[in-house]
C-alpha cells in the first residue's frame, strides 16, 4: 500500500470542504501533484472549469469564511487567490506522444455534516478526524483524490502513449460541479473517459467494471407568497402560504409513476410562517425529482410544477420557481467495461470482478460521460469496493485504505490498455 497516498488521503480527510468551498483541497492536490509528477499542464480553478455553468454555488459570505479558513493553513497564496469566489477544482494533463486522449474523473468535495468522535471510529482513533465540526468526508472523495494523484504518478512512469487528463471535480455532492467541467474546453478532445467511486456497498477486493442505473436529477425550489392577517381577529383576510405549501407537499407524493422506468420525488425542505397567531404570507419547498432517464426526470419535473401551481391557486397564493442543480442519466459503454473487467481480473488484491451493477442514485459525472459520448468517444463509471463501517453520508463512514491501491492499479492498467488498443 502506498503510504504517501494514504497520508494524502488522511490530510484531505482532516480538512473536508463542501461544494465550491474546496479551497484547501484544490491547493493541496496541486502542491502534491507538482511534487510528485512532471506534468505538462495544470489548470487550476477558473482555468479548469466553465465558471458560468457552476450550479448550487453558496453565497459570498459563506465562501469567504471557508476561503479564510483555508488561508490560515498556509497553502500556496497564488493558487488560493485564483480560487476566490468558489472557483475550485483542477485538471492535470500528461502528454506522452501520439495516441488517444484518455480522461479520468475524480470528485473532491466533502459533505456538510459532523463526523463521529467515537473512539471506535478509525479517523478519531488515529488522529485524522475532521477538524471542521460542520463538514466531513463521508463519501470517500478524499480517497478519490488520492487515487487520481496515484494514477497520474503511475502513468507518468509507464509505457502509456497519448494524453491523460485527470479531472479533480468540485461540488459533486450537490450535483453542481460536473456541468462546469463538461462545458470546459478540456473535455472536448477526450476519446475515452473513466470515472470512479469507492464503496457503494461493494467490499474491499471487489471491482465493478461498469456502473449504470444513474437517476437523472433536478432540484427545484418553490416560493409561495400569500397575504398575512391576524389569525384570531381576521383570518378571512389572509391568504395562507403555508396551507398552499402543505397541499403541494401532500400532492407531490401522489404524482403517478411512469410505465417507462423508475421515478422519484422528494420534498426535502419545507418551511414558512413567523408566529402561531399570524396567517403566514411566505413559505417554500425545496424538492428534487429523479428519473431513470433524463426524459423521465423531466416528466416528473413537469408534473411537480403543475401540482405546486394548482396547490398555490387553490389557496389564492402566488408561486415562483427556481431551478437548482441537476444531472442527466448515463450508461457505461461496453468496450470500456470489457477493458476494465479484464484488467481488474489480473490485478493483485482484486478478488472479485462484477461486469455491471446499478447505482440507484444520481451522480454528475454523467455530464462528463455524456459530453464525451456525444463527441463520439466512450465512457465508463468504475466501482472500487471498500469496506466501510458506516453507510455513505453517515457520521461513521470510512474507507479501507487498501482500496486506494486497488483503484490506482485497475484504473492505470485500464488507461494503458486503452492507449494500446487505440494507438
Amino acid at each position: 500500500m502506498s503510504h504517501d497516498l494514504v497520508s494524502l488521503r488522511r490530510d484531505l480527510h482532516r480538512r473536508p470542504e463542501p461544494a465550491w468551498r474546496e479551497f484547501y483541497t484544490t491547493a493541496r492536490i496541486a502542491a502534491e501533484l507538482e511534487s510528485r509528477v512532471d506534468l505538462d499542464e495544470l489548470h487550476v480553478g477558473p482555468d479548469a472549469i466553465a465558471s458560468e455553468h457552476r450550479l448550487a454555488v453558496p453565497d459570498d459570505i459563506e465562501l469567504a469564511e471557508w476561503y479564510e479558513q483555508a488561508r490560515a493553513t498556509g497553502v500556496d497564496e497564488t493558487i488560493l487567490e485564483s480560487l476566490e469566489g468558489g472557483q475550485t477544482g483542477l485538471v492535470a494533463v500528461l502528454e506522452r506522444g501520439e495516441g488517444p486522449t484518455v480522461g479520468l474523473r475524480v470528485d473532491i468535495d466533502g459533505l456538510p455534516r459532523p463526523e463521529s468522535d467515537d473512539p471506535a471510529h478509525v479517523p478519531a482513533a488515529e488522529g485524522f478526524r475532521s477538524e471542521h465540526e460542520d463538514a466531513m468526508h463521508a463519501c470517500g472523495h478524499d480517497a478519490h483524490a488520492a487515487i487520481g494523484v496515484g494514477v497520474l504518478e503511475q502513468i507518468a512512469s509507464s509505457s502509456f502513449q497519448g494524453t491523460l487528463k485527470v479531472f479533480f471535480q468540485p461540488a459533486e455532492e450537490v450535483v453542481g460541479g460536473g456541468k462546469s467541467m463538461a462545458k470546459s474546453e478540456h473535455i472536448r478532445d477526450v476519446d475515452a473517459l473513466l470515472a470512479v467511486h469507492v464503496g457503494l456497498d461493494h467490499p474491499t477486493g471487489e471491482i465493478v467494471a461498469g456502473i449504470d442505473g444513474f437517476l437523472a436529477v433536478r432540484h427545484l425550489e418553490a416560493e409561495f407568497t400569500g397575504e398575512s392577517a391576524h389569525a384570531g381577529g381576521h383570518p378571512e383576510q389572509g391568504r395562507n402560504a403555508v396551507q398552499a405549501m402543505a397541499a403541494a407537499v401532500q400532492n407531490l407524493y401522489g404524482i403517478p409513476r411512469h410505465n417507462d422506468g423508475r421515478t422519484r420525488v422528494n420534498a426535502g425542505v419545507v418551511e414558512g410562517g413567523s408566529a402561531a397567531n399570524v396567517i403566514p404570507e411566505e413559505a417554500r419547498i425545496l424538492a428534487e425529482v429523479r428519473g431513470e432517464t433524463t426524459e423521465l426526470m423531466e416528466y416528473m419535473d413537469r408534473k411537480a410544477r403543475h401540482t405546486i401551481r394548482n396547490a398555490a391557486a387553490m389557496h389564492e397564493c402566488d408561486v415562483a420557481f427556481t431551478t437548482g442543480a441537476e444531472a442527466p442519466s448515463a450508461t457505461s459503454d461496453q468496450e470500456l467495461v470489457d477493458i476494465v473487467a479484464d484488467v481488474a481480473g489480473r490485478t493483485a488484491g482484486v478478488e472479485n470482478v462484477l461486469e455491471r451493477d446499478e447505482l440507484g442514485g444520481s451522480e454528475d459525472a454523467t455530464f462528463l460521460m455524456r459530453a464525451v459520448q456525444e463527441n463520439g468517444g466512450t465512457a465508463c463509471y468504475v466501482g472500487v469496493g471498500t469496506d466501510h463501517p458506516g453507510g455513505h453520508h453517515t457520521a461513521t463512514f470510512d474507507v479501507d485504505e487498501a482500496s486506494i491501491d486497488h483503484g490506482v492499479d485497475v484504473l492505470s492498467g485500464a488507461i494503458e490498455r486503452i492507449s494500446r488498443t487505440r494507438t
